[in-house]
Protein backbone atom coordinates (compact mmCIF):
# COMPACT_ATOMS: atom_id res chain seq x y z
CA UNK A 1 0.00 0.00 0.00
CA UNK A 2 2.79 2.33 1.23
CA UNK A 3 4.50 1.72 -2.19
CA UNK A 4 1.21 2.31 -4.67
CA UNK A 5 0.80 5.53 -2.33
CA UNK A 6 4.68 6.95 -2.84
CA UNK A 7 3.89 6.26 -6.83
CA UNK A 8 1.01 8.27 -7.29
CA UNK A 9 2.59 10.62 -5.10
CA UNK A 10 5.82 10.73 -7.79
CA UNK A 11 3.44 10.74 -10.73
CA UNK A 12 1.65 13.40 -9.74
CA UNK A 13 4.39 15.72 -8.82
CA UNK A 14 5.11 14.69 -12.31
CA UNK A 15 2.37 15.61 -14.07
CA UNK A 16 2.58 19.06 -11.55
CA UNK A 17 6.13 19.59 -12.86
CA UNK A 18 5.33 19.76 -16.74
CA UNK A 19 2.96 22.67 -15.84
CA UNK A 20 4.21 24.61 -13.26
CA UNK A 21 4.54 28.16 -14.32
CA UNK A 22 7.55 28.74 -11.84
CA UNK A 23 10.17 26.48 -10.82
CA UNK A 24 13.05 26.89 -8.09
CA UNK A 25 15.75 24.60 -6.86
CA UNK A 26 17.26 24.87 -3.80
CA UNK A 27 19.18 23.32 -0.87
CA UNK A 28 18.26 23.27 2.75
CA UNK A 29 19.46 22.63 6.12
CA UNK A 30 18.26 22.93 9.59
CA UNK A 31 17.99 21.34 13.09
CA UNK A 32 15.66 18.27 13.66
CA UNK A 33 13.99 18.06 16.92
CA UNK A 34 12.88 14.28 17.22
CA UNK A 35 10.67 12.45 19.62
CA UNK A 36 9.82 8.87 19.84
CA UNK A 37 6.68 7.50 21.75
CA UNK A 38 6.66 4.40 22.92
CA UNK A 39 7.48 2.82 26.55
CA UNK A 40 11.07 2.19 26.21
CA UNK A 41 12.46 5.53 25.47
CA UNK A 42 12.59 9.09 27.28
CA UNK A 43 9.79 11.68 26.44
CA UNK A 44 10.49 14.88 25.23
CA UNK A 45 12.81 15.92 22.10
CA UNK A 46 16.02 15.24 20.97
CA UNK A 47 18.10 17.25 18.53
CA UNK A 48 18.93 15.96 15.53
CA UNK A 49 19.75 17.42 11.69
CA UNK A 50 18.76 17.55 8.43
CA UNK A 51 20.11 18.58 5.05
CA UNK A 52 18.72 18.47 1.36
CA UNK A 53 17.47 19.89 -1.50
CA UNK A 54 13.73 21.18 -2.61
CA UNK A 55 12.06 22.07 -5.79
CA UNK A 56 9.46 25.46 -5.40
CA UNK A 57 6.90 24.34 -8.27
CA UNK A 58 4.27 27.09 -8.39
CA UNK A 59 0.99 27.19 -10.72
CA UNK A 60 -0.06 30.58 -10.04
CA UNK A 61 1.09 33.56 -7.56
CA UNK A 62 -0.94 31.76 -4.88
CA UNK A 63 -0.46 27.90 -5.04
CA UNK A 64 2.52 24.96 -6.35
CA UNK A 65 4.02 21.94 -4.22
CA UNK A 66 7.29 21.84 -2.91
CA UNK A 67 8.52 17.90 -3.37
CA UNK A 68 11.93 17.73 -1.07
CA UNK A 69 14.51 15.36 -0.58
CA UNK A 70 16.15 15.37 3.11
CA UNK A 71 18.59 13.74 5.17
CA UNK A 72 17.27 13.30 8.75
CA UNK A 73 19.01 12.31 11.47
CA UNK A 74 16.97 11.32 14.55
CA UNK A 75 17.71 10.96 18.18
CA UNK A 76 16.72 9.68 20.86
CA UNK A 77 16.97 8.23 24.64
CA UNK A 78 16.74 4.83 26.17
CA UNK A 79 14.36 4.86 29.23
CA UNK A 80 14.82 2.38 31.61
CA UNK A 81 11.35 0.99 33.49
CA UNK A 82 11.65 -0.54 36.80
CA UNK A 83 13.68 -3.62 36.02
CA UNK A 84 12.86 -3.84 32.00
CA UNK A 85 16.21 -3.55 29.83
CA UNK A 86 15.67 -4.54 26.33
CA UNK A 87 19.16 -6.62 25.41
CA UNK A 88 21.49 -4.61 28.61
CA UNK A 89 21.04 -1.41 27.23
CA UNK A 90 20.95 0.72 30.54
CA UNK A 91 18.90 4.06 30.98
CA UNK A 92 20.08 7.01 29.41
CA UNK A 93 21.43 5.34 26.08
CA UNK A 94 21.57 7.67 22.89
CA UNK A 95 20.90 5.83 19.88
CA UNK A 96 20.72 7.99 16.24
CA UNK A 97 18.61 6.83 13.13
CA UNK A 98 18.85 8.25 9.90
CA UNK A 99 16.26 8.70 7.65
CA UNK A 100 15.74 9.65 3.49
CA UNK A 101 12.76 11.59 4.21
CA UNK A 102 10.80 12.29 0.84
CA UNK A 103 7.84 15.09 1.63
CA UNK A 104 5.29 16.38 -1.17
CA UNK A 105 3.90 19.20 0.06
CA UNK A 106 1.33 21.99 -0.65
CA UNK A 107 2.33 25.39 -1.03
CA UNK A 108 -0.16 27.86 -0.02
CA UNK A 109 1.03 31.68 -0.62
CA UNK A 110 -1.03 34.19 0.53
CA UNK A 111 1.66 37.03 -0.19
CA UNK A 112 5.16 36.81 -1.48
CA UNK A 113 7.01 37.05 2.12
CA UNK A 114 4.99 33.71 3.87
CA UNK A 115 4.47 30.47 2.32
CA UNK A 116 2.21 27.81 4.21
CA UNK A 117 3.04 24.17 3.83
CA UNK A 118 1.00 21.02 4.52
CA UNK A 119 1.24 17.21 2.16
CA UNK A 120 2.59 13.78 3.29
CA UNK A 121 5.71 12.99 3.84
CA UNK A 122 7.60 9.20 3.14
CA UNK A 123 10.92 8.55 5.43
CA UNK A 124 12.90 5.82 4.37
CA UNK A 125 15.22 4.12 7.36
CA UNK A 126 18.96 4.39 5.87
CA UNK A 127 20.78 2.57 8.91
CA UNK A 128 19.70 0.37 11.72
CA UNK A 129 21.58 0.75 14.30
CA UNK A 130 21.42 -2.44 16.27
CA UNK A 131 23.08 -1.47 19.58
CA UNK A 132 19.03 -0.95 21.00
CA UNK A 133 18.15 -4.33 20.01
CA UNK A 134 21.07 -5.84 18.46
CA UNK A 135 19.16 -9.67 18.03
CA UNK A 136 16.37 -8.33 16.82
CA UNK A 137 15.62 -8.95 13.59
CA UNK A 138 14.41 -5.37 12.80
CA UNK A 139 14.05 -3.12 15.91
CA UNK A 140 12.60 -0.64 13.47
CA UNK A 141 10.67 -1.08 10.24
CA UNK A 142 12.14 0.16 6.96
CA UNK A 143 9.74 3.13 6.33
CA UNK A 144 7.59 5.89 8.65
CA UNK A 145 4.89 7.36 6.71
CA UNK A 146 3.78 11.05 7.98
CA UNK A 147 1.98 14.31 7.35
CA UNK A 148 4.17 17.60 7.45
CA UNK A 149 2.33 21.19 7.97
CA UNK A 150 4.65 24.53 8.56
CA UNK A 151 5.67 27.66 7.25
CA UNK A 152 8.39 29.26 5.17
CA UNK A 153 9.61 33.26 5.13
CA UNK A 154 11.01 33.92 1.64
CA UNK A 155 13.49 36.66 2.07
CA UNK A 156 14.66 36.77 -1.74
CA UNK A 157 16.54 33.59 -2.03
CA UNK A 158 16.42 32.93 1.27
CA UNK A 159 14.01 30.63 3.11
CA UNK A 160 13.70 30.37 7.23
CA UNK A 161 11.15 27.64 7.98
CA UNK A 162 9.66 25.87 10.26
CA UNK A 163 7.09 22.48 10.39
CA UNK A 164 5.57 19.49 12.63
CA UNK A 165 5.98 16.29 11.38
CA UNK A 166 3.65 13.55 13.01
CA UNK A 167 4.52 9.96 12.35
CA UNK A 168 1.58 7.92 11.20
CA UNK A 169 3.40 4.77 11.24
CA UNK A 170 4.66 2.40 13.95
CA UNK A 171 7.93 2.43 13.06
CA UNK A 172 8.45 -0.33 15.91
CA UNK A 173 9.16 -4.07 15.11
CA UNK A 174 9.77 -5.63 18.13
CA UNK A 175 8.02 -8.80 19.26
CA UNK A 176 6.63 -6.65 22.45
CA UNK A 177 2.84 -5.22 21.61
CA UNK A 178 4.50 -1.12 22.42
CA UNK A 179 3.57 1.51 19.09
CA UNK A 180 6.23 3.52 18.26
CA UNK A 181 5.44 6.52 16.65
CA UNK A 182 7.88 9.72 15.67
CA UNK A 183 7.03 13.60 16.21
CA UNK A 184 9.14 16.11 15.26
CA UNK A 185 9.80 19.58 14.71
CA UNK A 186 12.09 20.92 12.21
CA UNK A 187 13.89 24.35 12.02
CA UNK A 188 15.93 25.70 9.48
CA UNK A 189 17.35 27.88 6.33
CA UNK A 190 17.06 27.01 2.49
CA UNK A 191 18.69 29.08 -0.05
CA UNK A 192 17.30 29.05 -3.51
CA UNK A 193 20.00 28.19 -6.10
CA UNK A 194 18.04 29.25 -8.75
Amino acid sequence: MKKILFSILLLTSATFMVSAQELHLGAKVGANLNKLDGQPFKSGFQLGYQLGGFLELDFSKSIGIQPEVLFNQTNTKYAQTGSDIINGVSDGVKQSFNYLSIPVLLRINPSDLITLNLGPQYSILMNKDRTLVENGKDAFKSGDFGLVAGAQINLKSLRVYGRYVVGLSNIGDATNSDKWKSQQIQLGLGLKIF
